[in-house]
């Protein structure tokens, strides 16, 4: 699933093109893309048509564009295999295409914003804006209200976040993926941010020192930096850009992916944990489980 670096990769992009961009048309081919808007696919046509974007928004994974029909925005979740390609009208089909919106640029233009999705767990939707509870007075869409700040964030309160880490007693990996105290970090990131700590995804975040704590924090905050910088993390055909290109950090891959392969730092062989549903990326002798 799209992590931070890849949904701020796709962000960025949307917004070179549709930032100030007039709906013009909009055309569904599976309206099942559409699941997460309620009233339906006849009015998410209707509210659209005509209507400008003013921005385009993200928070942890999760990607907005508010619409000038207040207060609503335009929300894209990408789920296992959702892209969002910015496309000429002239420019040969997508496969797996389920949504497309027509719209003119702010400089006249006309495009194409493809919704492409092979396992349709990604969909669009209008959702209404709120203000988020602080007093940066910004707003988010109310289905990300419960998302945390992300490092990446300018109002990220790091010493907040590492205060309610240090009470925690479960794992420090899935501390890590808990979207309600710090967005944006995933199973592919995460496994490279212990990897850098010298931690075991399953060491208790609450056995952790303040300094290996911050450490941990930083290598977070570097990784997700770094990952943005070349585009995200493309293991297959399913993470596209906006322009249909992949990410290139998969080559500076330390942990996730490298099962079998020798530790970067000490020569080891990466090993691969079957880890709630998914798998956990270490290397035993660097990320040993420690006694609390």
């Amino acid at each position: 699933m799209p992590e931070l670096p890849e949904v701020e990769t796709v962000r960025a992009g949307l917004a070179e093109f549709i930032t100030g961009a007039t709906i013009t048309d909009v055309e569904i081919f599976d309206a099942r893309s559409l699941k997460r808007h309620r009233p339906g696919p006849n009015d998410f046509v209707a509210t659209l048509v005509g209507s400008k974007i003013t921005s385009v928004v993200r928070r942890g994974k999760f990607l907005w564009m508010p619409l000038n029909v207040s207060p609503l925005a335009l929300v894209g979740h990408l789920g296992m295999s959702g892209q969002m390609l910015v496309r000429t009208p002239d420019f040969e089909p997508d496969k797996l295409t389920r949504v497309i919106l027509h719209f003119t640029a702010a400089g006249g233009k006309k495009y194409q914003m493809r919704f492409v999705d092979q396992r349709i767990f990604g969909s669009l939707a209008l959702d209404e804006l709120i203000s988020t509870a602080d007093e940066t007075g910004e707003s988010i869409p109310t289905t990300a209200a419960h998302i945390a700040r992300d490092p990446l964030d300018p109002y990220f309160d790091v010493s907040s976040v590492i205060a309610k880490l240090r009470k925690r007693t479960a794992g420090i990996k899935k501390i890590l993926l808990d979207q309600q105290l710090m967005s944006g970090v995933g199973n592919i990131y995460a496994d490279e941010a212990l990897w850098r700590a010298k931690l075991h995804y399953d060491q208790p975040a609450n056995s952790l020192s303040l300094s290996k704590t911050k450490e941990l924090i930083n290598h977070v905050t570097e990784i997700l930096s770094a990952a943005v910088k070349v585009g995200g993390t493309s293991f297959d055909e399913q993470y596209k850009n906006v322009n249909g290109e992949s990410g290139y950090f998969e080559i500076s891959l330390n942990a996730y992916g490298m099962t079998g392969r020798p530790c970067n730092r000490c020569g080891k062989p990466i090993r691969r944990d079957s880890w709630m549903n998914r798998g956990s990326h270490f290397c035993p002798n660097c990320q040993k489980l420690r006694k609390p």
